[in-house]
């Protein structure tokens, strides 16, 4: 309720110097009006999980064993990414990238076949689905087709790049 407003009628009041109040003559509004709505916006208390969003093991399971879908995707991510900073041999870069895309895609792929993964389930499954296996497969092609030297050969990819680069 703002200052000068009459809670049980919805008029105005004003304030006279003497500290009296006077109602206007305005008559109240009715019908779907007088329902205020607070100024206030309503705070979200709780989050529904999402689907798969329990535990992947049971609560007598070690804290790493509950949450083992992402643990597997963390670790091939984590491998592909040391293998790309260390570059212990040539071609190093292509294999980390793809070993990061192949663990998007596992994450794709336990989401889909196993019923609760703990904390992967990060949105809906469909969702999570597309995220996780979209961006996988664009990585896994991005290596392959990374420069010098490509592991696989788009023809009409090239064209379209000489095309815009022209």
């Amino acid at each position: 309720m703002g200052a000068g407003t009459s809670p049980d009628t919805g008029s105005t009041e004003e304030a006279g110097a003497t500290g009296s109040t006077a109602v206007s003559s305005e008559p109240p509004d009715t019908g779907a009006a007088t329902t205020r709505r607070s100024r206030r916006f309503s705070l979200t208390r709780d989050t529904a999980r999402p689907e798969g969003g329990g535990r992947a093991a049971g609560g007598d399971a070690p804290a790493p064993a509950r949450q083992w879908p992402l643990l597997a995707v963390l670790c091939t991510a984590g491998v592909g990414l040391l293998i790309v900073a260390a570059s212990p041999f040539e071609e190093a870069f292509r294999v980390g990238t793809i070993l990061i895309g192949v663990g998007l895609v596992l994450g794709a792929v336990l989401r889909v076949t196993v019923r609760s993964v703990g904390m992967l389930a990060v949105r809906s499954r469909f969702t999570d689905l597309v995220t996780y296996g979209l961006l996988g497969v664009l990585i896994v092609l991005l290596a392959l087709v990374a420069q010098p030297e490509p592991w696989l050969d788009i023809p009409f990819l090239e064209d379209a790049v000489h095309f815009t680069v022209r």
